[in-house]
């Protein structure tokens, strides 16, 4: 059975590449019909914190990424990890070293002046003597001192380590808390890991991972190692490249359906296809499509493939995304139009649903101001006629509907012997606010009767206050 785990450390919010590891795992999973295991490596005390930890479960959550077992916590298994650590020195396959830091400096001083590279060079690994005093020791893996470890990549194919490069690691600190290397490794274990999916910047420590295992009588996980995102420059990414977390793609708009076929298309592919549903991901994703070289991200594509999915989702699931950007806003989503019925008039147009919010704001709270361009094209003299003949036909419509508001407006222009643009563009600026929206008969449906003739007669003032403004500068 597969077997796969998430692990990320709680110093911050869930990043991208993190974001794509728990994608990839949760994936290989899936289509594998095994578990997907979410554990949280809260070791390092002093970076870790409860915040951080909601950010991971927060973006978790918002992707779907559901887990099956967990979340487990690294802080409260610290009995089981003494309880390891004490069967390895019983073993003779861990010892304590009584090195001094000032020791460990003046060994690797002297080894950086004979141009060798600095490591343990195993002084205590043999040590009988009675424990030094003043001294709390560590405790270190006895790592083989010679042979190799292969570790045979699901995405890099075999890659050799030599033992006698990889120096004893340390288990456990002074204070007795276990090291990251070691909490993992009896985690792995203990969990039943099958295959374990991360970025390669972990790569150098599977070796001693793998070693650890073998002197547990443990079997190795398979493991694959993720090449690593680079900005657009190519450069490692970082947050001045944009969105650099899971929740900052929500703020900015984007649909997690978007996210997560952007997220998996950066290092995985299957032939030329960029479009995935869940489903078909679920069903394609292998680590042998996985590229080895570094993925860059490339924004325009996840303004394309959101696009592709406001356009495409069910406008019911979509309009629970814009319910959020909406109360961002400040405004009471209930307090207007049915969302659904907006993201149908607006998904054509909009970017991501932060712009969707944007433009479709002044159907629930009217706006401060024209648009001055706007206005002084199409705010005139010459369309108030057509806007009072617009208000009275409006107003004594029964059936306030797209349709019905259409022929109302075609009527209005025929009888002025206008094009129908030059009548529903003012009747747009006067109710919008701007020269851009949905077709002018949605918009009015969507508005409602009472807003629209009383924004009529807010422009037809507005109008009369322009003109008679001019008339006083004799311009």
């Amino acid at each position: 059975m597969v077997k796969t785990r998430f692990a990320p450390s709680p110093t911050g919010y869930l990043h991208i590449g993190g974001a794509r590891t728990a994608l990839f795992s949760w994936l290989y999973a899936r289509r594998h019909g095994g578990p997907f295991v979410l554990r949280i490596e809260d070791t390092d005390l002093e970076r870790s914190t409860p915040e951080a930890v909601n950010a991971i479960l927060e973006g978790m959550n918002w992707l779907g990424l559901d887990y099956d077992e967990g979340p487990f916590y690294q802080t409260q298994r610290f009995d089981r990890y003494r309880e390891v650590l004490q069967q390895l020195l019983r073993e003779g396959k861990a010892y304590y070293c009584y090195c001094t830091r000032e020791e460990l400096d003046a060994l690797r001083e002297e080894q950086r002046n004979r141009k060798e590279k600095p490591r343990y060079d195993g002084r205590h690994r043999d040590y009988r003597g009675p424990p030094r005093q003043g001294v709390e020791p560590v405790v270190r893996f006895k790592n083989p001192a010679d042979g190799e470890v292969v570790v045979q990549d699901l995405i890099r194919g075999d890659v050799v380590f030599q033992n006698a490069e990889l120096d004893d690691l340390i288990i456990a600190r002074a204070d007795g808390t276990p090291t990251y290397n070691f909490c993992v490794v009896v985690d792995d274990m203990d969990m039943g890991i099958t295959h374990v999916i991360r970025g390669d910047d972990h790569l150098n420590n599977t070796p001693r991972q793998i070693n650890i295992l073998k002197a547990l009588g443990a079997p190795t996980p398979k493991y694959g190692h993720v090449p690593m995102i680079l900005g657009p420059d190519g450069q490692k990414l970082s947050k001045r490249h944009g969105a650099a977390s899971v929740m900052e793609c929500r703020d900015l708009g984007y649909l997690p359906e978007a996210v997560l076929n952007y997220l998996v298309r950066l290092g995985w592919s299957h032939g030329d296809q960029e479009i995935f549903s869940l489903s078909e991901m679920m069903a394609l994703f292998d680590l042998s499509g996985c590229n080895k070289a570094p993925s860059a991200i490339n924004p325009s594509k996840l303004i394309w493939l959101n696009k592709h999915y406001l356009k495409t989702l069910d406008p019911a699931l979509v309009s629970r995304h814009l319910s959020w950007h909406i109360g961002e806003l400040g405004i009471d989503p209930s307090q207007g139009p049915p969302l659904t019925e907006v993201v149908k008039a607006f998904a054509e147009r909009s970017d991501t649903l932060r712009d969707l919010a944007a433009a479709a704001k002044f159907l629930y709270q009217d706006f401060e101001a024209y648009e001055p361009k706007a206005a002084d094209k199409n705010l005139t003299a010459a369309a108030a006629g057509p806007l009072q003949h617009l208000r009275e036909a409006l107003a004594a419509l029964t059936d306030w509907r797209a349709e019905a508001i259409h022929a109302a407006v075609k009527q209005v222009a025929e009888t002025a012997g206008l094009a129908l643009g030059k009548v529903a563009q003012p009747l747009r600026v006067a109710v919008s606010g701007a020269a851009v929206s949905p077709p002018i008969d949605s918009t009015l449906e969507l508005l409602g009767r009472t807003p629209t003739l009383a924004r009529i007669d807010r422009a037809l003032a507005y109008i009369r206050r322009t003109n008679a403004a001019k008339d006083s500068t004799g311009d």
